[in-house]
């Protein structure tokens, strides 16, 4: 074809210097006919290196692969050098112009990277929520349906859309919003079969229905920090025919904590020589350093000086493999820490619902952690680790108060090294027809977290480089802190039209010296061939001449801060999207922030491709942030908001601009509105802490004035619900003042599984009056398990009464015989209530007893529903 430098047009990627990674997924075919559509489109393609070990970066601009596991994954990515999948080509070919490298990126942090999603007939707020999180996470959104779109949205099969796949049999997925929500909340992309429509799992199975076995027989070589027998090489039929090449110019130290036989070490470097490694008994002098625990100088030294630092199992996987994986990338393949994680070895753990490898794995690692594992569950364990909440361990985790958590806890703490918070509620967000072994196994190490807590940069000795290598250390490290110095915005876009470049190279020095890195501008040539890419795209983003210095001590911060700043804007938008109450289905609308949701609409109404940021749109008028809100009002039983999402959303837009911010959080609210004294949960959790009670005519009259009006011209005046309930809004006020919170202050209760209203719904209302609610399912030892926590502190002894909230189920009486036993034989008087009891104590805040809220054999019903 003709040169379209020849012909007046500027190659599509004229400034383009690319390296192919081949991989599993990548193969030769494949790589040849990327080069090609590259090479007829102006790029440069640098020369493959063996295992991709010594890629050159100068100049380079991208690397193309479909996975992060080679061996200068994290160099590129401390040079801000982005890594994409073939798809950036295609779809940068398809369009004509430079695509997003974000949204083709093989990061499995981007997990929703290469979904291009479209909805349909979505409530505004659940569609800019689902919006906002899949932009957020490396999706595209497409406002239409094209080829692209790879997910349709929807609630049902009815949309237009959603004909249209049907019709034309477009290679499109339609699944339930509740996919997205579920993919948020955990931060990883599961499996969407389960909510795929015209007929979604989630929908027509039960909650209660048996969920399948998910085997995950790639974890096989990473279930252990222990090694086992040697393996033989992947496509070796003898030990004799043994060939390798993932060792080929790389010199490896094995160190002695590894407590191997001489026998075993001497096939294992024999092993390495004949894959054309070397043996190095110097750590200044290895490629890869091999040990078992992360302590001692060796360590310390191969990991400041950017060494590749595994243990035993992980080299016998690339033994077997043959095929390079970072260490970091799996928990186990890593060295671990003599004594386990700082906290870890009070806790007692246990597993449920994980199987085969995946169950192996977690194991291993709870041991590596330094916790104690059981087998069996007991009532002193501390957590339970389950893959969803179905199996007799999870049952009698509820019943006596274990923490149930999914493995993301333990490897999310053990990555990080520090005890995550359990209120984390992607640690307990069990999907309803997921099997989370499904994810296990995908958190890598955070280097952060490393070198914080075991090779910290301000304990490096100053030493003088080794002879035989005098500059390179120097050299490495300040292009390690110089590359933080540019800008990481320009990682993520296309080329820019700037003629203006860095030139990035050592000064001249003498023998004995330490080089400086010297960052220039230059100006490209105008006449200069449009085939010759930059030397770096990169622009400065403070003074362009900056040298950073060699020894100064700040590296690790300088790193660290460049890398928050550069996942700023995504880790904002995710957590506001993740911190929404009910997550994208059924949460809060962004009218919150009205300005924020109008510039955002804005933003997910482009093409699929649209670069984040074109030059050529003028800039944006800077908005005016909000002030705190006067008044923070929970809403209920309000009837024209009832099944009118929209209108909803419209007022809740208008009243938080008059300062005014509707939350369904009953304990920050300041005020509770309501058209009547209600028996609703959101009413009654929120009078337990005493806030202003108004009509909601309150609402309406501020819509209608278009303004704040003061508040206490609209008290709630409801004389019939007050003689129906026989209390008084104001003294119900006084005494949760007086309690605080604190009404059932150390008294255990406990609810029946099907009780009328939810079994969630009562558990609310006690705990927010201070009391313990808990699941009976008469299991041996439920009451007395809970016998210490029922000590009253204040009081110095035992509530005379333990209560049972039960209906009259039969399912529910065969517990009431059981129930009287246990508290008996506890000392106790059982006392087991419908729900009037519960409902009339929180909501007149006083605990009181008439003879008919007991629950008796025979009745018709049991109270009415919160």
């Amino acid at each position: 074809m003709a040169d379209p430098a020849q012909s007046g047009i500027v190659p599509l990627f004229a400034q383009i210097q690319y390296y192919i990674v081949e991989s599993g997924n990548l193969g030769p075919t494949m790589a040849t006919k990327l080069a090609k559509s590259l090479k007829e489109n102006g790029a440069v393609q640098y020369a493959p290196s063996a295992n991709h070990a010594n890629i050159s970066f100068d100049g380079l601009t991208h690397i193309i692969s479909t996975t992060i596991d080679f061996e200068g994954y994290e160099k590129a990515e401390d040079l801000l050098v982005p890594v994409v999948t073939p798809s950036w080509v295609e779809a940068s070919v398809a369009k004509r112009r430079l695509a997003n490298p974000r949204s083709h990126s093989p990061d499995p942090r981007l997990y929703f990277s290469g979904l291009v999603v479209c909805t349909a007939d979505l409530p505004d707020g659940d569609k800019d929520a689902i919006v906002g999180g899949v932009l957020a996470m490396g999706g595209l959104y497409s406002s239409a349906i094209t080829k692209a779109v790879t997910h349709i949205v929807a609630l049902n099969m009815d949309p237009a859309a959603c004909q249209i796949v049907v019709a034309k049999n477009l290679n499109c997925k339609i699944v339930l919003p509740h996919w997205f929500d579920d993919c948020l909340r955990l931060g990883r992309r599961i499996d969407e079969a389960p909510y795929t429509l015209p007929n979604p799992e989630v929908m027509r199975k039960a909650l209660t229905d048996r969920i399948p076995e998910t085997a995950r027989p790639d974890l096989q070589s990473a279930i252990s920090a222990q090694p086992g027998p040697l393996p033989t090489p992947t496509g070796s039929p003898s030990p004799e025919r043994r060939r390798l090449n993932v060792f080929k110019d790389k010199s490896v130290m094995l160190s002695k904590d590894l407590d191997i036989g001489s026998h075993l070490r001497g096939t294992i470097e024999d092993l390495i020589k004949s894959a054309g490694g070397n043996i190095t008994g110097s750590v200044n002098r290895a490629d890869i350093y091999i040990c078992h625990y992360r302590e001692g100088t060796e360590y310390k030294t191969a990991s400041w000086e950017g060494k590749v630092v595994g243990n035993l199992p992980w080299l016998y996987h690339l033994i077997t493999h043959n095929a390079w994986t970072s260490p970091l990338r799996r928990l186990l393949h890593y060295p671990i820490a003599r004594g386990g994680l700082p906290g870890f070895k009070k806790f007692r753990i246990s597993l449920s619902n994980y199987n085969g490898e995946a169950r192996i794995y977690l194991e291993n690692l709870a041991k590596a952690a330094g916790c104690e594992f059981t087998k069996t569950m007991k009532q002193d364990n501390t957590h339970l680790i389950t893959a969803h909440q179905i199996s007799e361990k999870c049952d009698a985790a509820k019943e006596w108060n274990i923490n149930m958590i999914n493995h993301l806890w333990l490897e999310e703490s053990y990555a990080k090294w520090q005890i995550q918070s359990l209120t984390n509620t992607r640690y307990t967000h069990f999907p309803p027809r997921t099997n989370l072994s499904e994810v296990v196994g995908q958190t890598p190490i955070d280097r952060q977290s490393l070198e914080r807590n075991f090779f910290p940069k301000e304990a490096k000795p100053q030493e003088t480089p080794d002879h035989d290598e005098p500059f390179e250390p120097a050299v490495k490290m300040d292009l390690a802190i110089a590359k933080n110095k540019i800008s990481n915005s320009s990682a993520v876009q296309p080329p820019s039209s700037s003629n203006e470049r860095l030139s990035i190279h050592k000064s001249s020095h003498s023998v004995g010296t330490t080089p400086k890195l010297v960052i220039t501008p230059q100006r490209r040539d105008e006449g200069a061939a449009l085939r010759t890419p930059a030397t770096s795209r990169f622009k400065a983003e403070g003074k362009e001449n900056e040298t950073p210095s060699t020894t100064s001590s700040r590296g690790a911060k300088d790193r660290a801060a460049a890398k928050i700043h550069n996942l700023a804007p995504d880790i904002a938008l995710y957590e506001k999207e993740r911190k929404r109450v009910g997550g994208v289905m059924y949460g809060r609308n962004k009218g919150e922030n009205r300005e924020a949701e109008l510039v955002q609409k804005r933003s997910v109404s482009r093409e699929p491709e649209e670069d984040a940021d074109d030059e050529s749109r003028p800039a944006k008028r800077p908005k005016k942030a909000k002030g705190a809100p006067v008044m923070r009002l929970l809403v209920t039983g309000y009837s024209k908001w009832s099944n009118n999402k929209k209108k909803e959303n419209e007022d809740k837009i208008r009243l938080r601009d008059f300062g005014i911010l509707i939350t369904p959080d009953y304990l920050t609210c300041t005020h509770l509105a309501a058209p009547k004294i209600l028996r609703t949960q959101k009413f009654i959790c929120a009078i337990s802490h005493a806030p202003v009670v108004l009509s909601t005519d309150f609402l309406e009259a501020c819509l209608e004035a278009n303004k704040f009006l003061a508040p206490d011209a609209y008290p709630l005046h409801d004389p019939d619900g007050e003689a129906r309930h026989n209390l008084t809004l104001s003294a119900v006020a006084a005494r949760a003042r007086a309690h605080d919170g604190h009404l059932l202050r150390g008294q255990a209760i406990y609810c029946t599984e099907h009780i009328y209203g939810g079994f969630d719904t009562y558990k609310a209302i006690v705990e927010v009056n201070g009391g313990k609610c808990m699941l009976y399912r008469a299991r041996a030892g439920s009451i007395a398990s809970a016998r210490v926590d029922s000590v009253d502190e204040e009081e110095g002894e035992e509530p005379d009464y333990i209560y049972l909230i039960s209906g009259v189920k039969p399912e529910e009486q065969r517990l009431w015989l059981k129930f009287r036993q246990m508290v008996t034989a506890v000392g106790k008087l059982p006392r087991i209530v419908r729900t009037d009891w519960m409902l009339d104590l929180a909501l007149s805040q006083q605990v009181q007893w008439e003879d008919t809220y007991e629950v008796k054999a025979g009745e018709a019903g049991s109270g009415t529903e919160a």
